[in-house]
């Protein structure tokens, strides 16, 4: 089982997941800025990230290019308020790699089908 790294700058929506996969007995690690969600991958080594895409300071499309020049094979699931029609993050995104797109707000049958499939 791979630990679970959630990165999301709005306390109730980052402890809210956390939640969900803690009682699924996922060993959960939280951050709410990209500074310390770069510092948190560094040191614990998740094996899949919930990232958010707009948060304040460094968005997550700006993490995630961060993470992909230390590691490309690291699983990313990208969580966001917009349609991915309305944007070119998505395709920013998708360009870096990642394994998921989850919108906002968080469907628990979305979350735990998304993120259970990458973490088994």
């Amino acid at each position: 089982m791979k630990k679970l790294l959630i990165v999301d700058d709005e306390p109730d929506v980052k402890e809210f997941a956390a939640n969900f996969f803690r009682k699924r007995k996922i060993e959960v690690i939280t951050a709410g800025n990209g500074q310390e969600a770069l510092d948190l991958f560094e040191k614990e080594k998740p094996g899949l990230i919930l990232l958010d895409i707009k948060m304040e300071g460094m968005d997550g499309i700006e993490i995630l290019s961060r993470i992909r020049e230390k590691d490309k094979q690291v699983l990313v699931v990208m969580v966001t308020g917009k349609k991915p029609e309305e944007d070119q993050a998505r395709k920013k995104c998708e360009e870096l790699g990642i394994s998921g797109y989850i919108h906002k707000p968080l469907e628990l049958d979305e979350l735990e089908r998304v993120v259970l499939s990458l973490i088994r």
